[in-house]
């Protein structure tokens, strides 16, 4: 997406009274800050891996060099080919970019993956807090206009159940394979076509999304109709960047919608928790302070008893009792990461014994700015970095969903497609994202087609016209319906289970393994989910834990692993336990973790990097083995827990999620264990 450049935009010019630079600054290390204790090298190996260059070279030479993965990335990038880490090479690693990866190996979906149909559905699961929903909605709304102006696509939005592409934002670890990074770094992600996680796209919410330039602030009430803010603007003949609350005494902030309130009198508020709040189970009610949750009484919007680190207050004065709650938006001087993710700066505040009526880069080597969120940073050590031009949603969401239609990231630095971002202000598609966009759909022929209507009715919302002073009953905004669960013991629910400890078609069924017990599954669609039943009532040899497991096709006899030892079942008959290395495994082999069955008498036996194919008759390893597993099955993780054959495609399992192989040994689908192997309700898509 161009060479990415992120310059800062200050709140102000820091004032200390009559302003002396000191002779010496003093560095200080500020609680809650992401520190990546990373030598330049260690960066570098990760950034080759993570994207595809190095196991590239892996792959193709076993020689892991170094310096030709070097030289691949440079040559995508655009850059000089030393096959070097130099300055210039480790500088274009730390710019913000893509998570898709530029050579398409760990995350492999070989082959044009595309749609088959060109009526694409798309639905939005969650907001960000950055900008208000309606300008989310418009900027995913252009995006997939950039598509849809060059070929015979259409994008039709749905407001309930599963659509082709699910976009969501998230943080951190946010449900798939591909956790992302913090603020900067990794800005989104996206699957190719397909069904489950495939075509789904994904934006990492510590991020700070806007329209390029700032934050990107639409009002509510006042007189402006819903108009966005117009930074700088004077009032009273002072000028202002932000949101104020001049001239009020509810304390709501405010802005106005032209460069001049004085003379034009066009104004709205700003997003406060005061004023509304989103998603939850409240209405979009404002926030009530004080209120008590699980007897602690909070003044302000709190993360507590949240996982993700969302902002979120009671819209009564007791949660315990009424469980009335909804997330708060972030107001336009919402500081960025540090240890209050959310929360606005507060100027003046005191650090070090100086005063300061905006952002400041003291106290830090890298020049960011940041703010304390209360008055005194020396007493509180509260604290986050300043609002910057941030991100364009629209633009990175272009780029995704690009992705999310089958397109692979360009080495053109102009192409929509390259991986790194820039911000444009007048964006042009570039002839290389189109030509590659008709490759796989053609071009657009015909009249403009009418916009497609949604084939859901879209959630209502009602706006109340409230005093010109003081809102009364804020807009309502799409809930994001509440869930409860029930308690399940996880011992016997296997929905419950997030990683089982081997799964193996054994006797026509599926057969999932976990702690001593087993669970049996019809191989039909939808079939039912039996047990839990002791592994020792069945197999009375075997230990607790099983690594793996298969089932001859030849001889039915059911082979097992655990650790360093095997079984062998032949009904009610067992041989074993025997060492791996009566099968000639050498002694560093400590575990088997797979079976696939490959023909008559023959198994692939699968640990970590390397498998090895068995002769099921002899029990012995065949000549030529151990092989390198992503030599030969590319584009599965090297660091799978469990690899099965089912229904005729191999599986390999990591955490909660599998990778589907073809015959043709090509990455199919990817998804999760429970909901597409065990058909378990996936409260996700339930909404």
């Amino acid at each position: 997406m161009g060479a990415y450049t992120l310059s800062a935009v200050t709140l102000g010019l820091c004032v200390l009274g009559t302003y002396c630079a000191p002779l010496k600054s003093v560095f200080v290390t500020f609680p809650g800050e992401i520190l990546k204790n990373m030598t330049d090298q260690e960066f570098a190996n990760s950034y080759l891996e993570r994207f595809g260059y190095l196991n590239l070279e892996e792959r193709s030479s076993r020689l892991a060099s170094k310096s030709k993965a070097l030289m691949r990335m440079q040559r995508n990038l655009g850059l000089p080919e030393t096959g070097e880490l130099n300055t210039e090479t480790l500088s274009a690693m730390k710019q913000p970019r893509c998570g898709v990866p530029d050579i398409q190996n760990y995350q492999t979906f070989t082959g044009d993956l595309k749609w088959d149909h060109n009526d694409i559905t798309y639905r939005t699961l969650n907001y960000s807090p950055d900008m208000d929903p309606s300008v989310i909605d418009d900027a995913f709304a252009r995006a997939f206009k950039v598509w849809s102006e060059v070929t015979p696509l259409t994008f039709t939005r749905l407001y309930s159940g599963t659509a082709d592409i699910m976009v969501s934002f998230g943080k951190l670890d946010h449900g798939d394979p591909y956790p992302f990074d913090g603020k900067d770094g990794l800005l989104a992600h996206a699957y190719p076509p397909g069904e489950g996680i495939q075509g789904d796209a994904h934006f990492d919410d510590d991020e700070f999304w806007t329209l390029g330039t700032g934050p990107a602030v639409k009002t509510r009430y006042g007189n402006a109709e819903g108009a966005m803010c117009h930074f700088p603007f004077l009032f009273e003949g002072k000028s202002y960047s932000s949101c104020t609350t001049e001239g009020r005494t509810d304390n709501l902030p405010w802005c106005s919608t032209t460069a001049n309130f004085d003379t034009d009198k066009k104004y709205g508020f700003c997003p406060s928790e005061l004023l509304y709040t989103f998603s939850g189970n409240s209405d979009g009610a404002e926030c009530v302070f004080p209120f008590v949750f699980l007897g602690e009484t909070y003044n302000k919007c709190t993360t507590e008893g949240r996982s993700d680190g969302y902002r979120w207050c009671a819209t009564t004065s007791n949660f315990d009792k009424d469980k009335k709650y909804g997330f708060c938006p972030s107001r336009d001087t919402a500081v960025i990461g540090g240890n209050s993710e959310g929360e606005p700066c507060e100027f003046p505040f005191t650090f070090l014994g100086k005063t300061y009526d905006s952002c400041t880069s003291e106290g830090r080597g890298d020049g960011k700015l940041w703010c304390a969120t209360t008055s005194s940073y020396d007493r509180d050590q509260k604290w986050g970095f300043c609002p910057d031009r941030g991100y364009s949603l629209f633009l990175v969401a272009a780029h995704e969903f690009g992705h999310a239609l089958g397109l692979d990231h360009s080495n053109i630095r102009d192409a929509l497609m390259f991986p790194m971002y820039s911000y444009e202000e007048d964006f042009h598609l570039h002839q290389d994202d189109i030509a590659g966009i008709q490759y796989l759909y053609g071009p657009k022929t015909g009249p403009d087609p009418t916009p497609p209507q949604p084939t859901d009715e879209s959630p209502k919302t009602t706006t109340p016209t409230p005093s010109a002073e003081t809102p009364k009953t804020p807009v309502t905004t799409p809930d994001t319906p509440v869930t409860t669960s029930r308690p399940i013991d996880p011992s016997q629910d296997a929905c419950e289970v997030n990683q089982f400890d081997a799964i193996s078609e054994i006797q026509g069924e599926l057969h999932l393994f976990k702690d001593g017990q087993y669970w049996r599954v019809s191989a039909q669609r939808n079939g039912e989910i039996k047990g839990p039943f002791p592994i020792a009532d069945k197999w009375p040899a075997l230990p607790a834990t099983i690594d793996t497991a298969f089932e001859d096709l030849l001889t039915k006899k059911i082979f097992f692993f655990s650790g360093k030892r095997f079984w062998v079942y032949h009904g009610q008959n067992v041989l074993g336990p025997r060492g791996l290395e009566k099968l000639g495994l050498g002694s560093d082999v400590d575990q088997i973790v797979g079976a696939i069955q490959r023909g008559k008498g023959k198994v692939l036996l699968f640990n970590g990097e390397n498998y090895w194919r068995m002769d099921v008759k002899a029990q012995s390893i065949d000549k030529g083995y151990p092989r390198y597993t992503d030599e030969v099955f590319g584009g599965v993780p090297v660091d799978s827990h469990d690899v099965f054959l089912y229904k005729g495609s191999y599986y390999f399992c990591r955490d909660r999620f599998y990778w589907q192989m073809n015959s043709r040994r090509q990455v199919s689908r990817v998804g999760y264990v429970k909901y597409d192997l065990l058909m378990c309700v996936d409260p996700s898509r339930r909404y």
